[in-house]
């Protein structure tokens, strides 16, 4: 990645603050245009939204909480699982840690 780009998050609150503040660079309007039909037939050839064989459906993504950046060693092919599955492979990474600890804990 260049030096010139970089990654910015924001909550919610922030975002709508842009928003109203007209600080977005955001074509809303035109987004606003999209059909639900159109969305999906883009997101068609998307792996982060192919059917999954495993059932994610008792974990809980949490993207409001602020995270802690540690260094984890992983197995290369769970990585590489991980991340064929595309963008926001570390927030499922999380999510399948989440699940193990609410089951451990019940």
């Amino acid at each position: 990645m260049p030096k010139s780009e970089r990654i910015v998050s924001f909550v919610p609150a922030e975002m709508t603050a842009m928003v109203e503040q007209g600080r977005s660079e955001t074509d809303w309007d035109a987004l606003r245009a999209i059909s639900d039909a159109e969305v999906e037939a883009a997101a068609a050839g998307d792996p982060d939204t192919a059917e999954w064989e495993i059932d994610w459906s008792k974990a809980v993504l949490q993207p409001d909480t602020r995270k802690t950046a540690i260094t984890i060693r992983l197995d290369p092919d769970i990585l590489a699982f991980f991340r064929a599955q595309g963008r926001g492979y570390q927030t499922k990474i999380n999510a399948v840690l989440r699940a193990y600890m609410d089951h451990v804990q019940r």
